[in-house]
């Protein structure tokens, strides 16, 4: 096997897992990042590489919700004021992360851009996660008959009913992620939830809001960074994006099946258990 088949095979597999763990709040950036330094799989701009293959995960929720996409954008350019709030939501919650990512997303990641960080944002983030399960008002299940009476903390139970401040909780929320190993999807659904958004509906909200959030990003990476990258590397990059992108379509289909019946403790434990053998790794080393 040449050294470029092994490199292609690593690019495959980062794809795989980027795929699997964009829409699940485990933090795709860290396990990038943690098993891209494991296997030792280098580029001039991993960061591209990242970017572009996180894009083929959104590519895929944007398949899985094409229709309610297409009805989204005709309504709103039609004039019917349900979709035009929803855009409208999208929008204020995009805002905080594009303004905060163009003006210090530099200086962000060069402060955090390590794997101790990981530590304290997995096992950190986990911890959130499992107080807020613990709290009836947050977790109470979607699919619990008697939701409407017992869940009185819920305002939002559709993506039409969410509100434009608690778009914007959403949005600073997803501001966090800029902190590797923090996970946009877990900030996002775990923020929705704290402000009133039904458990399945918060999912949902994330993977819309995921859309304008990393196409804007990987348009800017591509655009600084695109013209740094060899024959080799954009090879690498296509093949990561492609598995990313089929790896996803499984995923975000399951986990709006595991929301509707589920908390997400199951993951709250993995982040932290991940965080704890980050931690005995660098002891080790």
């Amino acid at each position: 096997m040449t050294e470029s088949t092994f490199y292609f095979i690593k690019a495959l597999f980062l794809g795989i897992i980027e795929g699997f763990t964009e829409f699940i709040p485990v933090s795709s950036t860290a396990h990038l990042l943690l098993i891209g330094d494991w296997i030792h799989f280098s580029s001039n701009d991993a960061k591209v590489f990242e970017v572009v293959i996180q894009f083929g995960s959104i590519l895929a929720v944007m398949w899985v919700f094409r229709e309610r996409l297409w009805q989204l954008i005709r309504g709103t350019f039609g004039g019917v004021r349900s979709e035009m709030m929803f855009t409208r939501n999208l929008l204020v919650a995009f805002l905080p992360a594009a303004v905060i990512g163009a003006l210090a997303i530099k200086y962000i990641k060069a402060m955090f851009h390590h794997p101790a960080v990981f530590v304290v944002t997995l096992i950190v983030g986990g911890l959130i996660m499992l107080w807020v399960e613990r709290k009836p008002h947050f977790s109470k299940h979607a699919t619990e008959a008697d939701d409407s009476v017992a869940n009185e903390h819920v305002s939002a139970r559709t993506l039409e009913e969410i509100t434009w401040k608690q778009a914007l909780i959403v949005g600073f929320a997803q501001c966090l992620a800029m902190v590797p190993g923090t996970s946009r999807s877990g900030a996002t659904i775990i923020s929705g939830m704290m402000a009133g958004i039904q458990r399945k509906t918060a999912t949902e909200f994330s993977f819309f809001l995921a859309m304008p959030t990393m196409l804007a990003a990987t348009a800017y990476d591509l655009y600084k960074h695109g013209s740094v990258l060899s024959g080799q590397e954009t090879t690498a990059i296509v093949i990561g994006f492609v598995a990313a992108f089929l790896s996803a379509l499984v995923v975000v289909r399951a986990v709006l099946r595991f929301v509707s019946r589920h908390t997400y403790r199951p993951f709250a434990w993995y982040r932290i258990a991940l965080g704890l053998v980050v931690l005995a790794w660098l002891a080790l080393a």
